[in-house]
């Protein structure tokens, strides 16, 4: 009889044991797998969002100022030698080195207006190249198309009591509300909205722009680079690369990660030990049978392969299983951490390959002393059972 006969039919003997040390190492196999699957897969989610919508590189006029004080006194900071960035520089950002990695370039000119009866801050964009950038908006009604037409943030509109279709003096004009931008928890909530070219002749500022972000922050972005190869284009400008978000973003993902590492180890600790006893157990039940084999010739090193060779079977089997089982609860679970609703899985036959290999590993290592135990029985004492 060939020892992987033996083995296999050990295995069948003792179908509900070797169904429990199965389950066992499954479980601790597809937990690692659910974890590491999941961290994979929010990865990439931030990354594609970063790739369409980064955080922004800002782009600033240069401006020199002093701080006053008298007597004691600090009077503020007074700016002079104030520079402007002139629209037609703007091209020269889509010249530089990374320009690949540049998603959308956005001015922005801003000024104060008066709306109605209060005081507002006004910015005129290019809607189709901010609504790229700022996916997050939401917005009941319609996105300005006209120079007379205006979008107000959710607390300047309620400032002035306003709603989609409501028309509202602006510096002595009439424009028409075609929209109202949902509360997003920032300063966009006060602000109005219009068309570059309406809001350049509005504040007599043609041809200018106050600010310029430019969506270039993506997960394999050189974004120091592209800040330096900016600024090398635009002498006269102050660039900045904004990137707490992005940051604050894969700090937590890190963090989540070693988590699910140091949770991924307990388990596998856990079902080394339930292989072990499992395998411990099953060779003192095995006494007589392991002491007529070593009776009628069977060499330790015979006694050592039948135990590994079963160890191996059942692992190879709890890591297919693992894997499976894992996957499936990563699919689960995905959609209530991602950033969002629609992240992919990622399939991995790394994961796969790895999942099954530490099965292997980790029940072989945890069968190695039943095995080693059950091949120093001696024949004589185990044949007394008899």
């Amino acid at each position: 009889m060939k020892l992987h006969n033996i083995s296999i039919n050990n295995l069948r003997r003792r179908k509900a044991k070797m169904a429990f040390l199965t389950i066992g190492l499954m479980v601790g196999i597809a937990t690692i797998v659910t974890l590491v699957t999941i961290t994979s897969s929010m990865s990439r989610d931030i990354g594609k969002k970063m790739d369409e919508f980064g955080a922004n590189i800002l782009i600033m006029p240069q401006s020199n100022d002093l701080s006053m004080s008298y007597g004691g006194i600090s009077l503020g900071r007074v700016t002079f030698d104030q520079r402007e960035i002139r629209e037609e520089d703007l091209a020269k950002i889509t010249t530089i080195r990374n320009h690949r990695n540049i998603l959308a370039v956005s001015p922005k000119v801003l000024g104060g207006i008066r709306l109605g009866t209060r005081d507002a801050l006004l910015v005129g964009v290019d809607f189709e190249k901010e609504l790229k950038m700022k996916q997050w908006w939401s917005i009941f009604g319609e996105v300005p198309k006209k120079e007379d037409e205006i979008l107000l943030g959710s607390a300047a509109a309620d400032s002035v009591h306003l709603t989609p279709g409501d028309t509202v003096a602006v510096a002595g004009r009439t424009f028409t509300v075609s929209g109202v931008l949902a509360e997003t928890g920032s300063q966009d909530d006060s602000l109005v909205f219009m068309p570059l070219r309406g809001a350049q002749r509005l504040l007599g500022k043609e041809g200018r722009i106050t600010l310029v972000e430019v969506a270039a922050l993506c997960s394999g972005c050189p974004i120091g680079d592209m800040v330096v190869q900016i600024a090398e284009k635009l002498p006269d400008a102050r660039v900045t690369a904004i990137q707490q978000v992005v940051e604050s973003r894969l700090k937590a993902l890190d963090h989540f990660r070693r988590f699910a590492f140091a949770v991924a180890g307990v388990v596998v600790f856990i079902g080394s030990l339930i292989v072990f006893v499992t395998m411990m157990g099953s060779v003192n039940e095995r006494t007589t049978e392991i002491g007529v084999f070593r009776a009628i010739g069977f060499r330790k090193s015979h006694i050592i392969r039948i135990i590994l060779l079963e160890a191996a079977l059942v692992s190879l089997l709890a890591g297919l299983l693992g894997y499976a089982a894992g996957m499936g609860g990563a699919g689960i679970a995905l959609p209530f951490m991602a950033e969002t609703k629609d992240a992919a899985l990622v399939w991995d036959g790394t994961v796969m390959a790895g999942s099954i290999l530490l099965s292997l590993v980790v029940g072989m290592l945890a069968s190695l002393y039943p095995a080693l135990h059950a091949s120093r029985m001696d024949p004589t004492e185990a044949l007394r059972a008899l």
